[in-house]
């Protein structure tokens, strides 16, 4: 059997655990933090890789597109209701470049976005709808993960030596081996909002703070996309949560009256070009600069990971 060591047990780490035992490896998952910190616990969770596709690479486009199957395999509650891109009357130009840059999309008119969203009746006359785009609650996710792993035996220990194949998915902690990669800092909120019902990913276009609002279902609701050069991890700072709030706002009044339950920053590993990778070195492989694609580009990159070490080849997208 071939045994598999892991450093890092976010999102990227528990999905090449995943990975590797369901096809019959023996993991051990080391994290100093026990997996409960990190960036994975601030992510939206959108499985849009289509809208990704704006700004990102095409090959998060082509491998993101399993990602919503491979979670939902995983036995994680996978909601596929797509997404829908809105623009203030003001930022309509936002809305025309998006389209041009997404051709996924289908324009929906007013008695459309209605019957689709009716807490949005009559605020826009005119969005875009991406059909074949997913979401999902990243800290219900990795729990999954978790207890999956456990049921095969494989707990998170926060030391302990290495043995077999040296898997590194330590994110910005990799630096020491990966000098490339680079902090991108990002902010969150997570509302509980009772009166506003929204039913999918809505993204808000704007030419300087765009956002995203995610329902995690009971009223909750999770608010974020500030993406700033920094690998500051600290606590968030009072512009980007007002620019967070003030667009919640704008989206829906009702918004003003929710109750602001966390507020949470966390700084994304990425490299020059944003695309997530596998880099093998002469004495590891490491997993690493996932961006803003955490949960969209784990499991293609867990795929990959896994049969480079068990078939020894090496795939596609591997350096």
């Amino acid at each position: 059997m071939t045994e598999v060591t892991i450093l890092g047990a976010g999102v990227a780490g528990l999905c090449v655990a995943h990975e590797l035992t369901t096809r019959g490896a023996s993991v051990r998952l080391i994290d100093p933090q026990g997996g409960l910190t990190g960036c994975s616990r601030y992510a939206g969770g959108m499985l849009a890789p289509f809208c990704e596709g704006e700004t990102a690479v095409a090959e998060v486009v082509t491998l993101g597109q399993g990602a919503a199957d491979w979670w939902a395999a995983a036995g994680v509650q996978v909601e596929r209701r797509g997404t829908l891109v809105v623009a203030l009357g003001r930022d309509q130009r936002e809305l025309v470049r998006f389209s041009r840059r997404v051709p996924q999309h289908r324009a929906l008119s007013a008695p459309e976005i209605s019957e689709l969203e009716p807490a949005l009746a009559e605020r826009f006359q005119k969005t875009l709808f991406i059909q074949d785009e997913a979401h999902l609650d990243p800290r219900k996710a990795l729990s999954v993960l978790r207890d999956g792993l456990a049921r095969r035996g494989v707990s998170i220990v926060t030391d302990g030596p290495i043995s077999g194949q040296l898997i590194d998915c330590r994110g910005l902690a990799a630096r020491d081996d990966l000098p490339k990669l680079r902090g991108v800092r990002g902010e969150m909120v997570i509302l509980r909002a009772p009166d506003v019902t929204l039913h999918r990913p809505i993204r808000m276009l704007h030419p300087r703070h765009p956002i995203y609002i995610v329902p995690r279902g009971e009223g909750l609701y999770m608010l974020g996309a500030t993406q700033i050069e920094s690998g500051d991890q600290g606590p968030a700072r009072l512009r980007g949560i007002a620019e967070l709030l003030n667009a919640a706002y704008a989206l829906h009044p009702a918004f003003a009256e929710a109750e602001v339950l966390e507020i949470g920053a966390d700084a994304r590993p990425a490299f020059p070009d944003n695309m997530p990778r596998v880099v093998k070195a002469p004495d590891r492989i490491h997993v690493n600069g996932l961006f803003r694609h955490g949960f969209l580009m784990a499991p293609a990159l867990a795929q990959e990971a896994a049969t480079l070490v068990l078939n020894s080849r090496k795939p596609e997208h591997i350096e």
